[in-house]
């Protein structure tokens, strides 16, 4: 017993005294690993948006995000950018997308019915709203329970729907989702499913949200979803409760710290791999934009976004093209409304003026974009002057001819003082080598002679002796 007493005081002493230095290594690796993630944070800060290095271009704000822009959704005008075509997991502001193809494809009054795939997929802390298989929503309820509540299993029931109703299947959404984004010009996206939980073929930029983003503004339905703050979903065929669920989007409310008073919408979204990525949209009276920021960190992400609106709101104006435009090639604007976005300092007429026409020689009918050091502004539908537009046209050819005849006259001048520089370096290297070959045959015959000489004399001494 005794010996059994030692051994149990022994063993205590070893273990407190090995456990502060535990602890101690345990909070040294915490505080590491703290620090290295507020060095990337801060290094992230530190990287200035791309748009800052434009000449004469109003300077932004640096950001947390990984990923931001700010797209004017009328003109496409891309106003503050960082790092826009680097991908990243989108989360549920994939849900967008989800939204745009539901609208473009059918009813507010079309069914949407859960089935048990729908729901087997989720796990207990996926946001949700509790729908059960065979339960049935309106599209209407269903698009607000995806874009305030996010709720993944209903994006599930909304696609599955959607793609049955169209005469395929759930994974006849996902295909058109893909194609969606690729007809707005979207490069740096792949969609695996509706809702944004992670998968690592599920990616997107920021560039590409602002695209999809903008689309969906153009739908009133959308507009209307996003004005609410809250919203029921009465009785269904097997819940007879009400459910009910509010907008999560903070800039949206007017209690919150980080309202913002023209946010007209947006949403948001995270996941582990993904961080915060939050898409709103703003208007002031002027100019409707849509601000995206991916990979960033929980709120910085709402004091990036109002960071950058306060930016472009104050250093961009807009500028009517019909007003403004004189070129004779343009007869008249098929919209009076259209505009450019003038960065702060930049006239009308500092921005280059490209058009293209639609169709044949013939055609009328053409589109102008307007850019400065190579950031479009803005583009508009026009009725063109046919006559002026050709002989432009002709113009631009002639002296495009003109500049290749010049580059390859300029290209054939350089082959030949390349051929000329290889022959006079043969011709030097040839030099080199006879001029070698001579002072050789030279030393040859000194050689021979002085043996001829060391000959002579030797025989003239055997003589004398």
């Amino acid at each position: 017993m005794k010996l059994r007493r030692l051994l149990c005081g022994f063993l205590s002493a070893a273990i407190l005294a090995v456990q502060p230095g535990a602890i101690v290594m345990a909070d040294d690796t915490e505080e590491e690993i703290q620090s290295e993630a507020e060095a990337r944070k801060q290094a992230i800060y530190d990287t200035a948006p791309e748009s800052n290095g434009i000449e004469g271009w109003p300077q932004g704000p640096n950001v947390y995000a990984a990923s931001a822009v700010v797209m004017d959704m009328d003109t496409g005008a891309v106003l503050y950018e960082k790092k826009v075509d680097e991908r990243h997991y989108p989360a549920s502001i994939t849900k967008l997308l989800t939204v745009l193809v539901a609208l473009e494809n059918m009813e507010l009054t079309d069914t949407v019915l859960f089935s048990q795939a729908s729901v087997d997929f989720l796990n207990y802390d996926d946001a949700q709203i509790g729908m059960k298989p065979g339960e049935e929503l309106s599209m209407e309820d269903s698009l607000y329970a995806v874009l305030l509540a996010s709720a993944n299993e209903v994006s599930y029931a909304v696609a599955e729907s959607t793609g049955i109703a169209l005469g395929g299947t759930y994974e006849t959404f996902i295909e058109m989702m893909n194609h969606r984004s690729q007809e707005l010009g979207c490069t740096g996206s792949h969609w695996v499913n509706p809702n944004g939980l992670h998968d690592d073929d599920h990616y997107t930029t920021a560039y590409d949200m602002a695209l999809i983003a903008s689309a969906v503004y153009q739908e009133e339905e959308f507009r209307n979803i996003m004005k609410t703050l809250e919203y029921r979903i009465g009785f269904t065929n097997l819940t007879q409760e009400e459910r009910v669920f509010q907008q999560n989007h903070k800039m949206l409310w007017p209690e919150n710290y980080y309202y913002y008073e023209y946010c007209t919408g947006g949403k948001t979204g995270y996941t582990d791999q993904s961080g915060t990525t939050l898409v709103t949209m703003a208007e002031n009276g002027g100019m409707r934009l849509v601000a995206v920021v991916l990979q960033d960190y929980g709120v910085d992400a709402y004091t990036d976004t109002r960071a950058m609106f306060d930016y472009a709101f104050a250093n961009f104006s807009k500028a009517a093209v019909p007003v403004e435009e004189t070129s004779e090639q343009i007869k008249r604007f098929v919209q009076d409304e259209a505009y450019v976005d003038l960065p702060a300092g930049v006239s009308f007429s500092q921005l280059e003026q490209q058009i293209e026409q639609s169709g044949s020689v013939a055609a009328d009918r053409g589109i102008v974009k307007y850019l400065y050091q190579g950031q479009l502004l803005g583009k508009a539908e026009v009725v063109l002057d046919v006559v002026h537009f050709n002989k432009a046209a002709a113009k631009e050819e002639k002296k495009a001819a003109g500049t290749l005849t010049d580059e390859n006259n300029k290209a054939d001048t350089s082959k030949i003082v390349k051929v000329l520089i290889m022959v006079l370096t043969v011709i030097v290297l040839l030099f080199f080598i006879y001029f070698l070959y001579v002072r050789y045959r030279r030393e040859q015959m000194r050689k021979r002679r002085n043996a001829r000489r060391r000959a002579a004399r030797e025989r003239k001494e055997k003589e004398y002796d």
